[in-house]
C-alpha cells in the first residue's frame, strides 16, 4: 500500500502533502527533521490520509491534492476540522 498525507504545521498552520509507503515513518522522519521542506515547520500533525494499491496512483493523488482544485477539495473534506481549531 501506498499512501498520500497531509500534514499540518502547528507553528504556522501551513500545509504539507506527499506520498509514501510506510506513514508512520514518514510522519516520524518529517517531526525528526529529516526532510528539508519541512525540518523548520515542525511539529507536525498528520491530518488526512489516503490509501493507494500502487506509488503511480498515490503520486497522481498528491499531485492533485496540491493542485489549486485539490487544496479546494481538501478544504471541503476537512472544513469541520478546520473550522473546531480556528
Amino acid at each position: 500500500m501506498y499512501y498520500t498525507y497531509v500534514l499540518k504545521s502547528l507553528p504556522d498552520k501551513n500545509f504539507y502533502t506527499g506520498y509514501t509507503n510506510n506513514l508512520k515513518e514518514r510522519v516520524k522522519q518529517h517531526n525528526s527533521g529529516f526532510n528539508l521542506s519541512t525540518r523548520f515547520r515542525g511539529p507536525l500533525k498528520l491530518i488526512y490520509y489516503e490509501a493507494c494499491l500502487n506509488e503511480t496512483d498515490a503520486k497522481q493523488r498528491e499531485k492533485y491534492l496540491k493542485s489549486g482544485i485539490g487544496k479546494r477539495f481538501l478544504k471541503q473534506r476537512l472544513k469541520n476540522y478546520l473550522n473546531k481549531i480556528k
